[in-house]
């Protein structure tokens, strides 16, 4: 019996790294926006006045979606990825991650396990679960390899970039109702690594595998003669929506990059307006208060492009990732349906097939050896009878699978899309806040400012005129 560890509910967790830089996929929700004080304490970092007005971009905050509303709370299935650690041995480094369950189901022995699990288990899982359910939506993992020049593998940022997705990886899978239900997750959830090992020698040899994959290619290569038209309109709809979603991933990749050139340039002026101030004495304040502006702006251009790393460009490219997992999802579709095309017309050719050139050929060759006609056309008959027997069942097999295929895929289809619009609805909104924040603050900034060179040149103005 598989035996996870039953996790101490007093024991401490381990504490993530300040330092995210990477992308991450969970949304962190921002408080209510406001104003900031046109007070001058502003620039030294006092604290803000309570009567600051409220921003109306805080009515975001406050706005619930109707999906959202719509579903009540009835998860019974909680997982959690963290405390990575790195492996290194003789052949190989590796990065393991703990995976930490909590759950009310009865197919549980416990309530609460917790396992280690590196890269390849994920991938394991993943692949599965498309096995047992060709027709479903799994949830994409992050890439196994970086591309060159975006982030040193196995560096503190890429290791927690890629905790987060596979922390994301498995809650989607416990959200699902039919993949959360696999065995083969909850083997994940709760076998120790050895005994995840034995598992994974269960599965189907490899002369299997082989006949599975050359059967998919031969039915690519075929293709299918009449998918129905709800299945054309979801693989445009994936086309496009790929095509887009791949764009913004770009564009806010360079967004980013950027803004991380520009905020670096800002930061050099602040230096240079302090050190000015030094030689100026009729402008020594409005030097000095130049040098703070610009780098309280700098700090709140840090996190605005924080946010966007953290919360916008992780969205936007799982999805990038989700638009290679629908595809493959309407190829084992279609592989499905155009072996039951090949079935369909080979039953049809066994049907017509004219026997009467090989059955004068037969009846020569079998007079010669002595052998009834009779007897012989029977065997032929009887031989023609079973084969076409065997391939009615092998097609009535096959209609059923690609009625089940085709119903799990609509019914999944519908689900991810009401995911996928809540998901980037989330991400645009935290964005759309985030940045009425940034610019308000900025806006605070500069606004305190002007108000201390109006106070400043009143007040000069008055000296001069006493």
């Amino acid at each position: 019996m598989m035996s996870g560890t039953v996790v101490d509910s007093s024991s401490p967790t381990a504490a993530v790294p300040d330092d995210i830089s990477g992308s991450v996929l969970e949304l962190d929700e921002d408080e209510d926006l406001e104003v900031f004080s046109k007070d001058t304490n502003f620039m030294d970092g006092s604290s803000l006045n309570a009567s600051m007005q409220t921003s109306p971009g805080s009515m975001v905050n406050q706005y619930k979606f109707e999906e959202e509303e719509e579903q009540p709370d009835t998860k019974d299935i909680f997982v959690t990825v963290d405390n990575p650690e790195s492996h290194v041995t003789a052949i190989e480094t590796f990065i393991t991650y703990r995976v930490l369950t909590k759950t009310t189901r009865s197919e549980f022995d416990s309530s609460e396990y917790e396992v280690r699990r590196r890269y390849q288990d994920f991938f394991w899982l993943k692949s599965k679960l498309e096995e047992a359910h060709p027709t479903l939506i799994v949830p994409p993992l992050p890439e196994k390899f970086v591309m060159k020049g975006m982030v040193e593998r196995f560096n503190n940022d890429f290791i927690e970039t890629r905790k987060k997705a596979l922390h994301k990886f498995l809650n989607r899978i416990a959200d699902h109702p039919i993949l959360s239900c696999s065995e083969d997750f909850k083997v994940f959830l709760t076998a120790q690594a050895w005994e995840l090992a034995s598992h994974k020698k269960q599965g189907p040899g490899f002369l299997s595998r082989m006949g599975d994959t050359v059967r998919a290619v031969a039915a690519t290569v075929r293709g299918v003669r009449n998918r129905p038209e709800e299945f054309n309109a979801i693989q445009d709809y994936v086309e496009a929506f790929s095509q887009k979603m791949t764009s913004m991933d770009k564009i806010t990749q360079r967004i980013i990059k950027e803004q991380k050139e520009y905020l670096e340039e800002v930061k050099e002026c602040g230096p240079i307006y302090t050190l000015w101030s030094g030689s100026e004495e009729e402008l020594v304040e409005p030097l000095k208060m130049m040098a703070s502006c610009l780098d309280r702006c700098c700090r709140e251009s840090e996190e605005q492009i924080q946010h966007l790393s953290s919360s916008l460009l992780p969205v936007l490219h799982e999805y990038v990732l989700c638009t290679e997992t629908l595809k493959a999802v309407l190829r084992r579709r279609d592989n499905i349906q155009a072996e039951f095309e090949a079935k369909n017309e080979a039953l049809a050719t066994k049907k017509t097939d004219s026997e009467a050139e090989s059955k004068v050929l037969s009846l020569a060759w079998d007079s010669l050896v002595g052998k009834d006609p009779d007897e012989i056309r029977q065997q032929k008959q009887q031989k023609h009878k079973g084969e076409i027997k065997e391939l009615k069942e092998e097609i009535d097999k096959l209609e059923d699978k690609l009625e089940w295929a085709n119903n799990t895929l609509k019914g999944d289809w519908s689900r991810w899309q009401k995911s996928m619009r809540a998901d980037l609805r989330a991400a645009f909104t935290s964005t759309a806040e985030k940045n009425v924040e940034y610019y308000e603050k900025c806006l605070a900034v500069w606004e305190s400012f002007l108000l201390s060179q109006r106070t400043e040149a009143s007040e000069g103005g008055d000296r001069d005129e006493s």
